[in-house]
């Protein structure tokens, strides 16, 4: 059994574990997303070669914490790789841990059907949040971006009201990759805004920049770029 194939079974073996609490329509919550974006970028770097993205997700979640989502997205990475789609795969817990304080655990399985090479690779990560406005998050994986690698990912940022319809978001990442081929651990920032044009409908504009480190191992797809989007959510 090859790694992709064992991957998928345990994902699938946990849905299949979840599915009896998550599936009393009394004690679920269904909600949803999509957007248009211009680029699709993750963690500082194009993941659709600074070309426009669709993308879309659906999640269930328990009266208890527990939920399981699917995001979707376009992508279009090197031509040999005949990647084109993205699917992440989410089981999780959130809950609050206080009046003000808020924790979600996840383990996400990010997919790549129909891709030439094996891309797939999962990642464990949490995040602890401050009233809504401010995040800590943190994220492991010992196959790191498939590179057969381990990599640890965190980030901090913050949530700033500015009036009813519209709120400033700030973020600062560091991925430590440890793959072969040299030093591979970059910094990123963004700094966005995100305007409520008229519910669900909103509008996010997000300028991110990388430090140089990613533009060696990511080439063209790291460093600074504007990122637009038309979103909703239901």
């Amino acid at each position: 059994m090859d790694r992709r194939t064992a991957t998928t079974r345990r994902v699938a073996l946990s849905l299949a574990f979840l599915a009896p609490p998550l599936g009393s329509a009394a004690a679920t919550e269904l909600s949803g997303s999509a957007a248009l974006t211009s680029d699709y970028v993750w963690r500082g770097t194009s993941q659709s070669d600074e070309e426009p993205a669709l993308q879309a997700g659906i999640k269930i979640a328990g009266t208890r914490g527990l939920y399981a989502q699917a995001w979707g997205s376009d992508v279009r990475f090197a031509p040999q790789t005949a990647a084109s789609h993205e699917l992440d795969l989410v089981l999780g817990w959130a809950g609050p841990l206080s009046e003000a304080f808020a924790f979600d655990a996840a383990l996400t399985h990010y997919r790549y059907p129909g891709a030439a090479v094996d891309l797939d690779w999962t990642e464990l990560g949490a995040t602890l949040t401050w009233r809504t406005r401010a995040w800590l998050q943190l994220a492991h994986a010992s196959d790191a971006l498939a590179s057969g690698a381990p990599g640890t990912y965190a980030q901090m940022g913050v949530r700033i009201p500015v009036g009813d319809r519209l709120w400033c978001e700030i973020a600062v990442g560091r991925y430590r990759l440890h793959a072969a081929g040299g030093d591979n651990d970059y910094t990123h920032a963004q700094a966005g805004v995100v305007w409520t044009l008229a519910p669900p409908l909103a509008l996010r504009l997000t300028m991110h920049d990388t430090s140089a480190s990613a533009q060696r191992a990511f080439g063209g797809w790291a460093g600074s770029r504007l990122e637009a989007a038309l979103q909703a959510s239901f």
